[in-house]
C-alpha cells in the first residue's frame, strides 16, 4: 500500500485560487484542515476527471472551507480503494471517497470487496448516463450506424475486472444483442481501456457520456469509433424515458427494436436491466468511514449537496458535455444500498454464469 499512497496529486493551490476559504466562524470542523479525497482510478480518467471539478466546488460548501487534496488509489478495478477506506482510514472525517460503487460486487458476495456499502457513511451520489461505443472497423466496410453491430463477431471489450460496470455492461448488451464476444480483465481504468481500442486491442467499450463527449470526441469525430447504445432503465411495464440530453445514438431498448423488431426479452435483459437501474440512477459515490464524527458528516453532507446544485459548476458540466450530472440524496442512495439485499436469485444466477463465462 505503500506506493500506491504515494501516488498523490495535491490539489490546494489550485483549489486555494478558485475557492478563497471565507473566515471561519465557531464550530466550522473543517476549518484550517485539510480533506482528502480518494479516488480509485488512475489519473486522467473519467472518475478522476470528474473528481477534480467538482473538488472546486466542495471546498466552497463545506463549512471551515478545508483544503481539499485528491489522491489516486489504482488497483482492482476501485475495490482497493473502498477496501482501504474500510480498513485502514481513520474514521476522523479528513479522509473520504469518491468514485464508482459496484453493485454486483456485493450483491454476489466477492470476496475482493471486503466491505458493505451500506456500512460506510453515504455523503452523496452523483447520477450519469452510460453509453456503449465501437471501434467501426469491427465489420467489413466498417460501422456505419449502430444496427450493424449486429453484424460483428468475436468482439473484445476491455474491462478492470469481472464485476466492472464498464466492462460488463457493454458485455450483457452485447450478449442480448446475439452478439459474439470476450472481455479481457485487467485494466487499470477507462482511460487504459479507451487508449488499446485505439491501438486496435479493444474493440467495445462502456464510458460515460460526459467522456464520450470529452475524452472520446476526437475518435469519434475521425471515424474511427462510433456511439452504438445509452443505456436506460426499463419498467415492469416496458416503459423506459429516451434522454433529452443524447442524440448522437440510441437508446438500447430502441436499439434492440430496430434489429429485433420487439423489446429485449429473457434472463440476460433481465440481469442487464437490473444492473443499468442500479447503476444508471447513481454512478459515483461519496463514502466516508463508519464512525467519522457526526458533525463532520454532516458539514461533508452539505458539501455534497451544496457542490452538486452549485449553479458554477452545473454550467461547466453542461458546457463540457451538454449534459447536467444530477445529484442523489441521503434518503435516496441509502435506499439503493439497502436495495441490494432485494436483487432477484434469478438475476444473480444470470450474472454469476456470465461473468464465469468470461474467465
Amino acid at each position: 500500500m505503500t506506493a500506491v499512497l504515494a501516488r498523490m496529486t495535491v490539489l490546494i493551490a489550485a483549489l486555494g485560487v478558485s475557492a478563497p476559504a471565507a473566515a471561519a466562524q465557531p464550530g466550522d470542523v473543517y476549518a484550517g484542515k485539510t480533506l482528502r479525497v480518494i479516488v480509485g482510478l488512475e489519473a486522467g480518467g473519467t472518475v478522476d476527471t470528474l473528481a477534480r471539478a467538482f473538488a472546486v466546488h466542495l471546498r466552497k460548501h463545506i463549512p471551515g472551507n478545508p483544503a481539499i487534496v485528491i489522491q489516486n488509489m489504482p488497483g482492482a478495478g476501485g475495490w482497493g480503494a473502498t477496501n482501504y477506506l474500510h480498513e485502514r482510514a481513520a474514521p476522523d472525517g479528513l479522509t473520504i471517497l469518491y468514485g464508482p460503487w459496484d453493485p454486483l460486487g456485493q450483491a454476489l458476495g466477492d470476496q475482493g470487496l471486503r466491505a458493505r456499502y451500506e456500512n460506510f457513511e453515504y455523503l452523496g451520489g452523483t447520477g450519469d448516463i452510460r453509453v456503449n461505443y465501437a471501434r467501426t472497423d469491427l465489420v467489413p466496410g466498417g460501422l456505419k450506424t449502430p444496427r450493424d453491430i449486429a453484424k460483428a463477431d468475436n468482439v473484445i471489450l476491455g474491462a478492470l475486472n469481472s464485476t466492472d460496470i464498464s466492462g460488463l455492461l457493454p458485455h450483457l448488451a452485447l450478449d442480448v444483442l446475439g452478439v459474439k464476444h470476450k472481455m479481457i480483465v485487467g485494466y487499470r481504468g477507462g482511460n487504459d481501456v479507451f487508449l488499446a481500442m485505439q491501438r486496435g486491442e479493444v474493440g467495445f467499450h462502456s464510458t460515460s457520456i460526459s467522456t464520450f463527449r470529452s475524452r472520446n470526441f476526437g475518435f469519434i469525430r475521425s471515424g474511427q469509433g462510433i456511439g452504438i447504445a445509452y443505456l436506460v432503465p426499463v419498467d415492469r411495464n416496458g416503459g423506459y424515458e429516451k434522454s433529452q440530453y443524447v442524440t448522437e445514438m440510441p437508446a438500447y431498448p430502441d436499439l434492440y427494436k430496430e434489429i429485433h423488431g420487439k423489446l429485449p426479452s429473457g434472463p440476460a435483459w433481465d440481469a442487464l436491466n437490473w444492473l443499468t437501474n442500479q447503476t444508471g440512477e447513481m454512478t459515483y459515490v461519496g463514502l466516508a468511514p463508519r464512525g467519522t464524527p457526526a458533525a463532520a458528516v454532516a458539514a461533508l453532507r452539505k458539501g455534497f449537496a451544496g457542490a452538486s446544485n452549485d449553479t458554477a459548476f452545473i454550467k461547466e458540466t453542461m458546457t463540457r458535455n451538454g449534459v447536467p450530472f444530477s445529484y442523489i440524496g441521503i434518503e435516496r442512495g441509502q435506499a439503493i444500498f439497502r436495495s441490494l439485499a432485494d436483487v432477484s436469485p434469478d438475476v444473480l444466477r444470470t450474472l454469476r454464469a456470465s461473468i464465469g463465462a468470461n474467465h
